[in-house]
């Protein structure tokens, strides 16, 4: 049963959520900025991790690679156990696992662990989002969820900027390691949710009317490639993986390419990445409040049409000013197609599916994505201005499929998300 909003609340819309949803809401915009940090923190100290382990660059881009591999893994297994059990419990698990690994990571002797500790770091990656995603958007009010949307998701950009000043103001004192380090204390908010955070009533009373219907959904990842729901998981599927490609095309090789090919320091490195990102989380919040008029994919293809015409701005010259003005520039637009995400995928699939969906087709873009970074490089070594050329391809063509995509995809906004039983389960 599909339901639609037909009539505005008189109350202003931060008062229409209970305590409880926004603690809830407040939870998976914890586990999201703080997994946003510990990855890209990565991102920023590739080139210092090569030179220090005396490997070749192009091996340090395949340990994110296999990270954005691994979150499809994670992603499976938590959406499962969050449609089974709840939204709380893989939330917390997948907080503990990637904050314990990457301070793993930083203690590694050798690249090799390096590598197996980061690789496990993905696991826990990709299991936070489902159930981030389906625990906010489920106890979110249909009104305002894709500008609560927009800002959940934009807080990646917010841990980004952390991990940005950080490696910009401490970096020349603790190092990569320590750096690495810093990602254990995401942990401390496994105490927090485990206290204050409540399941959605949605989620609980459709597990109450699986078991009293007796139709439990007990393997929900293959119910999504059922004839009725098999398009739109495709053409999510689609969707996701031009979004990440357009990511990592624009943001995952930046700091190497203003390291390896411009010779700039941590700081100069750090300012144009940590702005863009600020911007990019303020832009995100901004194109919620235009899902909420305008819809959710109006809220996606406007931004990414603009974003097509910054990208050469920033990669075709040598003026430092024009390259950071231009790339913080790009953070309103392509650093900010992601903010729809969590509503866009939560209202594309039923319930009882809902964080299994959910995950796959958003980790299975991480698949990708991976392969994005190596491209990049190995594409780069053989090009007289470095990554300009590989980075400008990349992200252009990422970008038009992501338009298209949409294009045929359905609108969800003002959609109800409600307990009833939408799929008949065969197990």
């Amino acid at each position: 049963m599909t339901t639609f909003v037909t009539a505005a609340d008189r109350i202003p819309w931060w008062r229409e959520p209970t305590k409880d949803q926004w603690l809830a809401w407040v939870a998976a915009w914890l586990g999201w900025t703080l997994d946003a940090f510990d990855f890209t923190i990565f991102l920023l100290i590739m080139l210092p991790i090569a030179q220090s382990f005396g490997v070749p660059l192009v091996a340090v881009t395949a340990v994110f690679t296999i990270t954005l591999w691994l979150r499809l893994v994670g992603a499976v297994g938590s959406g499962w156990l969050a449609d089974r059990v709840g939204r709380k419990t893989p939330l917390m698990i997948s907080i503990l696992w990637y904050s314990l690994c990457n301070f793993a990571a930083g203690l590694a002797p050798s690249f090799l662990l390096l590598f197996f500790f980061r690789a496990l770091l993905g696991i826990g990656m990709g299991a936070e989002w489902p159930a981030g995603a389906a625990l906010a958007m489920e106890s979110w009010p249909a009104r305002s969820r894709g500008f609560m949307s927009g800002v959940l998701q934009g807080s990646w950009s917010i841990g980004f900027l952390l991990s940005s000043a950080a490696y910009g103001l401490l970096y020349d004192h603790i190092g990569w390691r320590g750096l690495l380090m810093l990602g254990v204390l995401p942990a401390l908010a496994v105490i927090w949710i485990r206290i204050y955070v409540k399941e959605p009533e949605v989620w609980q009373e459709n597990r109450r009317l699986q078991r009293e219907q007796k139709k439990e959904f007990r393997a929900p990842l293959l119910d999504i490639f059922r004839w009725r729901l098999l398009f739109n998981t495709l053409g999510a599927c689609l969707w996701m993986a031009s979004g990440f490609v357009v990511y990592y095309s624009v943001y995952g090789m930046f700091a190497t390419h203003l390291q390896k090919d411009l010779h700039l320091d941590a700081a100069m490195t750090a300012m144009p990445i940590a702005l863009s990102n600020l911007v990019a989380f303020l832009a995100s919040s901004f194109w919620g409040w235009v899902a909420d008029r305008l819809g959710r994919r109006w809220a996606m293809i406007i931004p990414a049409s603009i974003g097509l015409f910054v990208t050469p701005l920033y990669l075709f010259t040598a003026s430092y000013a024009v390259i950071a003005g231009a790339f913080i520039l790009q953070g309103a637009f392509l650093g900010a197609i992601y903010g729809q995400n969590p509503s866009y995928l939560s209202e594309r699939f039923p319930t009882e599916v809902r964080a299994t969906a959910s995950g796959f087709c958003y980790h299975q873009g991480a698949i990708w994505a991976g392969f994005t970074g190596p491209v990049l490089a190995i594409l780069a070594a053989g090009q007289p201005l470095g990554f300009v050329v590989p980075m400008l391809m990349a992200t252009t063509g990422a970008v038009l499929v992501f338009i298209v995509t949409l294009l045929f995809g359905p609108e969800t906004k003002g959609k109800v998300l409600v307990p009833q039983l939408t799929l008949v389960s065969e197990f």
